[in-house]
């Protein structure tokens, strides 16, 4: 038990690191526990390394939204989150956008594990029905997306955005010499453009509020947690569907929930997504991400009694986390005020340039400007930010029906 202990707090601290700092992921860190694991294996069981695994990738999943919102730093599993966030951090709110999705983080924890006994049941046959048509399903959203805007002009607009960012998506996802692709592409479409756009407009960062009250009802929190908990789901038993494609499948599903419900419905599945995946490892043996392969590497075969274990003390993490995710975002929203916020923005820009290039080299680079210059576009025209997610749903698309 103390073992276990000792790894759910060096596991959440390490979560802390991998949250908070753009170009840390999940992933570095777990494989190289992995590279080390014969070692640790000689002083410690393989469940405890479990754990720590386990641990670390919960706590990121809290915290990643905090350079995302305050910064406008993507990954893929914020990214769609960074408009609706943006616009509340200029508003003043961004301890309350960080708390929203904590929100969503905490409380999905508690309605995934309750559903766990259900899929376990489930999920083989959903998987063996659905998977054949995924792909079909996916157009069907696309398809929905475009349609959804007001005018037939800035349909035509939305699907020219939608087919030019799947179009790159895919050129770039498919090309071998691209090192960690996903950075340059997201941080172009949904970070850089959005804060050059900010540039543009001279915004001026606000004095920030740091309130317990939200302005949200009970009934778009049941929603909004409903639809991550579901959509976070199918990301955790489909491949090649993640957070961001769930975030839009989510949104379809429960309507109109505001800016505020968004958020929490983000926050969730970002945490169903990991915590089903472990669900899916368990019951069709399949893992649907690197930490949860590398799970899968040291223990071997996922038992009932490890899944138990780990779920138990994913939930004493998810408590955890949602204390260091609030007190980090205090922190920052304190020092955001007191800068200027067009220093503030090259400064991030700049930020991002030198972490493309130090992870992906020029090519990044080359990436990162294609897609800042792509990500310009809805803005300037008008139509949702969504539309860029083609550069993941459209290589998804094909990755199902080719």
């Amino acid at each position: 038990m103390l073992l276990l202990l000792t790894a759910i707090i060096i596991g959440c601290a390490f979560g802390c690191v991998t949250g908070l700092i753009p170009g840390i992921h999940v992933n570095l860190i777990a494989l190289l526990l992995l590279s080390i694991s014969p070692i640790l294996l000689q002083f410690v069981s393989p469940i405890v390394l479990a754990v720590f695994i386990i641990s670390l990738a919960v706590t990121h999943t809290f915290l990643d939204f905090i350079p995302s919102a305050l910064l406008g730093i993507p990954d893929e599993d914020t990214a769609l989150a960074i408009m609706p966030a943006h616009k509340l951090v200029l508003e003043g709110k961004a301890f309350e956008c960080v708390k929203l999705t904590v929100i969503g983080s905490l409380l999905s924890v508690l309605t995934s594990i309750a559903i766990i006994p259900i899929l376990i049941l489930l999920l083989p046959p959903i998987f063996e029905k659905i998977n054949p048509v995924m792909g079909y399903i996916l157009i069907v959203i696309v398809g929905f997306m475009i349609l959804k805007e007001k005018s037939k002009s800035h349909k035509f607009w939305a699907f020219v955005v939608c087919g030019l960012s799947g179009i790159l998506g895919y050129l770039i996802l498919s090309n071998p010499l691209f090192k960690d692709p996903l950075f340059p592409l997201l941080s172009g479409l949904f970070g850089v453009s959005m804060l050059f756009n900010s540039l543009f407009e001279k915004t001026q960062m606000p004095k920030q509020r740091i309130t317990e009250d939200l302005e949200i009802g009970r009934k778009t929190i049941a929603k909004s947690l409903a639809g991550g908990t579901i959509a976070g789901s199918m990301t955790g038993l489909f491949p090649g569907v993640g957070a961001a494609q769930a975030g839009i499948i989510g949104s379809i599903m429960v309507g109109d929930i505001g800016v505020l419900g968004y958020l929490i419905l983000q926050g969730a599945i970002n945490t169903v997504n990991f915590l089903i995946s472990l669900v899916t490892l368990f019951t069709i043996e399949k893992a649907r991400n690197g930490a949860v392969i590398v799970v899968l590497e040291i223990l071997g075969k996922l038992t009932l009694p490890q899944l138990i274990t780990i779920i138990a003390c994913a939930l004493v993490v998810a408590g955890i986390a949602t204390y260091l995710s609030l007190f980090f975002a205090k922190i920052f929203s304190k020092i955001i005020e007191k800068i200027n916020y067009t220093y503030l923005s090259v400064a991030i820009i700049v930020l991002i340039a030198v972490l493309v290039f130090v992870f992906c080299g020029s090519l990044g680079l080359l990436v990162l400007a294609v897609s800042t210059c792509l990500g310009l576009v809805p803005i300037y025209l008008g139509i949702g930010k969504n539309h860029s997610m083609g550069c993941l749903l459209i290589p998804v698309i094909l990755y199902f029906i080719v």
